[in-house]
């Protein structure tokens, strides 16, 4: 698992130098969602609220994210993705999937079920997804963090 989570931060920077693993994992969960209020992604990813903040303070300093007012209590602002969030996010999950192509490439076909049945395994196992690792400092919108489950995307 080290060397799986070694892989996925260093393929987060070499995709998009900018976007972070935590930070693709923020921005897909809030396209899937269509977006949602940071307490939300806190409670989400049983993280500190003040680690989604400046999570989400950077990510919108960049430009990928905004905050709009909520249509029934405008009282409360909700995180949603910018034209410029929805395209990076498009051109890594794009570049991720490339990668993930190559990387299995000459795996035989039932090699290719098997793993693919054991990820939906590990994915679907316990309650939820769990606290993510606290991030460390690092360059760009978002500090690199150690693997997520579902921060990779299904193998089409």
């Amino acid at each position: 698992m080290t060397a799986f989570a070694r892989r996925a931060r260093a393929s987060a920077g070499r995709l998009h130098p900018e976007l972070s693993l935590v930070s693709y994992t923020l921005l897909g969960h809030l396209e899937e969602s269509g977006g949602c209020r940071a307490t939300d992604l806190a409670a989400h990813y049983a993280l500190d609220k003040s680690t989604v903040s400046r999570q989400v303070s950077a990510l919108e300093g960049a430009g990928l994210i905004e905050r709009l007012a909520d249509q029934r209590d405008q009282r409360v602002q909700v995180l949603h993705l910018t034209p410029a969030g929805t395209e990076i996010l498009a051109q890594v999950t794009a570049s991720r999937r490339v990668a993930f192509r190559e990387r299995l490439a000459g795996w035989p076909e039932e090699d290719l079920r098997r793993f693919a049945g054991y990820l939906l395994r590990y994915n679907s196992a316990g309650p939820g997804p769990g606290p993510m690792p606290t991030p460390d400092p690092g360059p760009g919108p978002g500090p690199g963090v150690t693997a997520h489950p579902d921060a990779s995307p299904p193998i089409d």
